[in-house]
């Protein structure tokens, strides 16, 4: 039994050395150099990610040459003392700012007018004939009709009409001159550093205690400050 035994351990080892070496070997497969440094170009660290994106928000687009860079100006009033209050306020919000005043086109004045004569002591005695007659006239004392007299500015033609057409009847020759009429409000320009601070919750803080208040996107230097 002893040697029936040890032959069938002797055939179990022989089997298994034969069945070994008829086992197909099998490959390890590995992906190509190339295709592992692609991959690892497209890892980027959180952290430089983070600094990208920093960085592209801090950095602020730049204002192309010859344009004009615009301010946010809050307004408009009729009083530079109204003006000083909204600047005041933003003051006290960390906010600079301050007043500028806007003059504006608002419409035309009409000047009736007679020109000036020979010498001024002419101009005097038809300036004394004309007060004779009832008629309101003003000697012009400077610019590029001084001693020429006045007749009178009105804000409308068909009034100015009226003056001239009485003053033609009288033997006179009267002139007109259109007058550009301005009209002056005032407004606080934000500060460009400040701006990102006046937000829209502000602005309509600010709208409600200040009735009527508005803001608009001007030209920063093209308004006159006021000191």
């Amino acid at each position: 039994m002893r040697w029936l035994f040890l032959l069938l351990l002797v055939l179990n080892l022989f089997y298994y050395v034969w069945h070994q070496q008829q086992a197909p070997l099998r490959v390890k497969e590995v992906e190509p150099m190339s295709l592992y440094r692609g991959q690892q170009q497209n890892i980027r660290l959180l952290s430089e990610a983070d600094k990208a994106q920093a960085r592209r928000e801090v950095v602020a687009p730049e204002v192309p040459a010859g344009v004009a860079e615009t301010c946010l100006f809050l307004g408009s009033f009729q009083q530079e003392a109204a003006a000083r209050q909204v600047e005041q306020r933003l003051m006290s919000l960390d906010i600079q700012g301050d007043v500028r005043a806007v003059d504006a086109a608002a419409g035309l004045d009409y000047w009736v007018y007679l020109p000036p004569l020979a010498s001024r002591q002419a101009s005097l005695r038809q300036l004394k004939e004309l007060q004779a007659r009832k008629i309101d006239s003003y000697i012009i004392t400077q610019g590029d009709l001084a001693n020429g007299i006045s007749l009178g500015i009105f804000p409308r033609d068909d009034s100015a009409q009226s003056v001239m057409r009485r003053l033609a009847d009288a033997g006179y020759e009267p002139l007109l001159r259109e007058l550009p009429r301005a009209q002056r409000s005032y407004w606080v320009r934000i500060a460009p550093q400040s701006r990102r601070l006046a937000d829209d919750f502000l602005l309509q803080q600010l709208a409600a205690d200040f009735k009527g208040l508005q803001h608009q996107l001007m030209p920063c230097e093209d308004v006159a400050t006021l000191r």
